[in-house]
C-alpha cells in the first residue's frame, strides 16, 4: 500500500473518532496526524469524489464522514485516493504471461494471491474497527513450530 492509502486511512480514522458531531477542518486533522495540509487537500478531494466524505463550507466548516464508521471498509479508502496496486511485475495485457513472455513467472501465483488476501483483509476491516482497537483480533496469532523456532545443534 502507497503513503496515499495509509495517510487516507489515517485522516478518515482521525476524523471518525472525533467526538464533536460537526465537521472537522484539515488543518485540525494535519496537526493531530502530522500531515501535510495541502497533501490531505489532495486526498480529501478524492474521497469527497468516491463519497466517502461531505465537505461543510462556510465559517465552522470542514469535513464529515459520508457513511458510518462501521459502513466503511479500509479497502474503499485506500482504492479511492491509490490506484490498485500490482504485486507482480507482469504485463497487464497480457493475463498468462509475465514480462513479455510467453508463460507465467513461477511467483506469479503467490504474489497474485498476495494481493487477493490483502484486499480482502482491508475489505474485512472498517474505520470503526480501526477506532474501537479491534484489528488486532482480525488476524490472530500464528502458532510457533517449537522445533523450527530451535537452532540446528551443531
Amino acid at each position: 500500500m502507497s503513503a496515499k492509502g495509509r495517510y487516507a486511512v489515517m485522516a478518515l480514522a482521525d476524523l471518525a473518532a472525533q467526538a464533536r458531531p460537526g465537521p472537522v477542518t484539515l488543518y485540525d486533522i494535519a496537526e493531530r496526524q502530522d500531515i501535510s495540509l495541502s497533501y490531505l487537500e489532495q486526498l480529501f478531494a478524492k474521497l469527497r469524489r468516491h463519497e466517502l466524505v461531505k465537505s461543510v463550507r462556510g465559517p465552522g466548516g470542514g469535513y464529515l464522514l459520508a457513511r458510518e464508521p462501521c459502513e466503511m471498509p479500509i479497502a474503499d479508502i485506500v482504492m479511492a485516493v491509490d490506484e490498485p496496486a500490482a504485486s507482480t511485475h507482469c504485463t497487464p495485457s497480457q493475463p498468462l504471461s509475465c514480462r513479455n513472455s510467453e508463460v507465467r513467472c513461477l511467483t506469479h501465483d503467490l504474489w497474485e494471491e498476495l494481493g487477493n488476501q490483502m484486499y480482502l483483509y482491508l475489505r474485512s476491516v472498517t474505520i470503526e474497527d480501526v477506532i474501537k482497537q479491534r484489528v488486532l483480533a482480525t488476524c490472530g496469532a500464528l502458532p510457533v513450530d517449537e522445533a523450527a523456532a530451535k537452532p540446528p545443534a551443531g
